[in-house]
């Protein structure tokens, strides 16, 4: 668990401190932060990372196709992705789930469910 590096994408430098100071209170502490998928793609180049948290709604390049994109590529077929984002309606998860997303988180959320939920894809 302590070896895993955790790249957080997200347009929000709020949201992007929550999530990174949630992951360092569950043990978490190699964690790389990303704008938006255009972003978070060149940081994958340069940073071995284990594990993806990715917002949906951005600029340059949104969650959903970062996630397709992500999924296109060989080397990163089966990395873990999370998505959390505002997004609820029952068929925009459904659509995360078809791109690829591993799991899904709804903002708001708690501590607890963000390690919940990483867990649970971590176990498979």
């Amino acid at each position: 668990m302590a070896d895993l590096k955790i790249l957080t994408v997200d347009d929000s430098p709020t949201m992007r401190r929550i999530i990174i100071n949630t992951l360092k209170r569950a043990g978490y502490n190699k964690v790389v932060e990303a704008t938006d998928g255009k972003d978070a793609l060149a940081k994958l180049k340069v940073e071995e990372v284990n594990f993806v948290i990715t917002d949906w709604n951005m600029p340059e390049m949104d969650g959903l196709t970062f996630v397709t994109v992500l999924r296109s590529m060989e080397e990163y077929k089966s990395i873990p992705i999370l998505m959390v984002t505002t997004r609820s309606v029952k068929d925009d998860i459904v659509n995360a789930l078809k791109a690829g997303v591993n799991n899904y988180i709804v903002k708001p959320f708690t501590p607890d469910t963000l390690k919940q939920k990483i867990e649970q894809v971590l176990a498979g």
